[in-house]
């Protein structure tokens, strides 16, 4: 099967399944797992940061970070279209306590003049804002530039207000850019990046961070029951995910996406500007799958080709590259698409 709904799907590879039944492992609560701590030390070193902590998901790092950061009813500005607002299940309201005021964004670049209009202090009718929140790259496949994120933090400066940047695909976006992904962290106080989205690893995500920030997040990652034992064996993948085969070779996944992008333009019906794929993840509009009736023929057709995809909404498709999906692959997914769109 091709599985294209996402690159969360990628499975461990036959390195990473070897590393971890033979990982060294201890109870990582009590900060005795010798592969967590190196884990831990050396995600803190590639993102250029003091300290770094293991976390089951991305969504537990987010949310972690904001319950470290904020206090209860305070307030947190982001992008209404961020994966923090659209899918983590309100747990900003649930965990942290914390009132989301969301501002729309272009492409998910952060308007600084937004922003600004929208900071508040404490008074007497109004939470303060106590946290600004960026994505890069962002879950609308596009990535921000430096000088934008750079507006931010000098906004950020002048209030003494921290950011958190969602870096769930941070090396799709230093791939993009064309930098390392400690240029993109550096404008960030803390960040969460995941080993589970394309790099391979079965489980896991990191937050990073001045070295007090994390001995805070230590004690809420214990509230929200994040405290692991022998986690070392999925330390062990995370480990292998981070190097260059993968870190470096998520250019390649770009490289099919646009391939695929530029490809599935040419099929009438199709709406889509290849222009707008920065990373791995393509997006685009077929009307048609509006009706239940459409939308089922394109999935038996994909099914029948012993492909995966998600179920479009509005009818809009995501399809999603990754380490699994190269030259052979997109060529049947190709193959496919014709049939189920074109037909």
């Amino acid at each position: 099967m091709i599985d294209i709904r996402s690159d969360t799907v990628t499975r461990p590879t036959p390195t990473m399944r070897k590393a971890m039944a033979e990982a060294e492992v201890g109870d990582d609560v009590y900060g005795d797992d010798p592969t967590i701590n190196k884990l831990e030390k050396l995600s803190a070193e590639i993102l250029g940061k003091e300290d770094a902590v293991f976390v089951p998901s991305g969504t537990f790092g987010n949310q972690l970070a904001l319950f470290t950061w904020c206090e209860r009813g305070t307030e947190v500005l982001l992008d209404e279209d961020c994966h923090i607002i659209q899918h983590e299940a309100g747990g900003a309201a649930i965990i942290a306590g914390v009132q989301t005021r969301p501002i729309k964004s272009e492409n998910g670049i952060p308007p600084a003049d937004s922003y600004r209009e929208r900071l508040r202090r404490q008074d007497l009718h109004a939470p303060p804002t106590s946290l600004i929140c960026l994505e890069n790259a962002h879950s609308n496949g596009r990535v921000v530039p430096l000088p934008a994120m750079e507006e931010i933090r000098k906004l950020c400066f002048e209030w003494k207000l921290p950011i958190h940047l969602d870096g769930a695909r941070i090396f799709n976006a230093a791939a993009a850019l064309g930098c390392e992904a400690k240029d993109i962290a550096a404008m960030a106080d803390s960040v969460m990046f995941c080993l589970s989205k394309g790099l391979c690893a079965p489980v896991g995500s990191i937050l990073a961070g001045k070295r007090d920030f994390i001995e805070r997040a230590r004690y809420k990652r214990k509230v929200m029951g994040g405290g692991m034992r022998q986690a070392g064996i999925l330390a062990a993948a995370g480990i292998l995910a981070l190097q260059d085969e993968h870190t470096k070779g998520i250019i390649e996944d770009h490289r099919q996406a646009k391939i695929l992008a530029s490809e599935l333009s040419k099929i009438p019906g199709i709406k889509i500007n290849p222009d707008e794929v920065d990373i791995n993840l393509v997006f685009f509009k077929w009307p048609p799958a509006a009706d239940k009736k459409a939308e089922d023929r394109v999935m038996e057709v994909f099914k029948r080709h012993n492909i995966i995809i998600n179920p479009p909404g509005d009818g809009n498709f995501r399809f999603v590259t990754h380490y699994y999906i190269r030259d052979d692959e997109v060529k049947a997914i190709l193959t496919a698409a014709r049939e189920a769109f074109g037909g």
